[in-house]
């Protein structure tokens, strides 16, 4: 199979399977999305959605967080990871809101990427879904599915190498959806130990037991 027939028949599968795909954070607003996506960096969203609820009621803008103080902050994150540092980066994050982005969160990679706390990763996500825009976050379920399945070559050994052969070869208009068809698929299938292989509609060109070693990260995926 070309690696076009492979993209094609992958691309064709996920849309009947997963035509819906979405995030799994719960947010009410693109700063909620921004604190939300922080937050979930080495951590479950399922958990993240337990934190966010009181989180959000109690410093639900970049204004009120901004002056929140970090013993506030940590009390309503204390059960995700790394809560002391989330906590310092969310506040300081904020604060730059405030005072350089006018309380808005900017759109572009190289702007998000100057708030504390947030990496090329999650800017990628808050590119993709809020803004719309043919962004591909590589996290490690993405980074597993895509190599499993062929979608890049082994010598794609690190999420940035993953994300630029993903966005050359993926539809731009599709891009928001991949992202999330690779991280949903890895999440209930394609596990990192024992894999659903016998529930997976893609098993037929599956071409890794196995994914390469992923590059460590900082616990902020900076």
């Amino acid at each position: 199979m070309t690696q076009k027939e492979l993209y094609k028949h992958t691309i064709d599968y996920f849309r009947q399977a997963m035509p819906d795909a979405k995030t799994e954070l719960h947010y009410g607003s693109t700063f909620q999305l921004l604190v939300a996506v922080v937050l979930s960096a080495q951590c479950t969203d399922r958990r993240v959605n337990m934190v966010t609820p009181r989180l959000f009621q109690s410093l639900p803008t970049p204004e009120s967080m901004a002056t929140a103080s970090f013993g506030e902050v940590l009390a309503l994150i204390s059960s995700v990871s790394y809560p002391n540092s989330k906590a310092r980066h969310l506040i300081a994050m904020s604060q730059m809101l405030v005072s350089d982005f006018d309380g808005r969160v900017p759109s572009t990679m190289e702007e998000l990427t100057r708030l504390p706390g947030v990496g090329r990763k999650t800017a990628n996500v808050v590119q993709s879904v809020a803004f719309g825009k043919a962004a591909m976050a590589v996290d490690t379920h993405v980074f597993r599915v895509s190599h499993r399945i062929g979608l890049v070559p082994q010598s794609c050994t690190t999420p940035l190498a993953t994300e630029r052969h993903l966005t050359r070869h993926l539809p731009g208009h599709l891009l928001p959806l991949a992202h999330h068809w690779l991280i949903l698929h890895g999440r209930y299938v394609c596990r990192a130990i024992n894999p659903k292989c016998e529930k997976c509609g893609l098993s037929a060109w599956c071409r890794h037991k196995e994914p390469p070693r992923r590059h460590r990260t900082s616990r902020t995926d900076k």
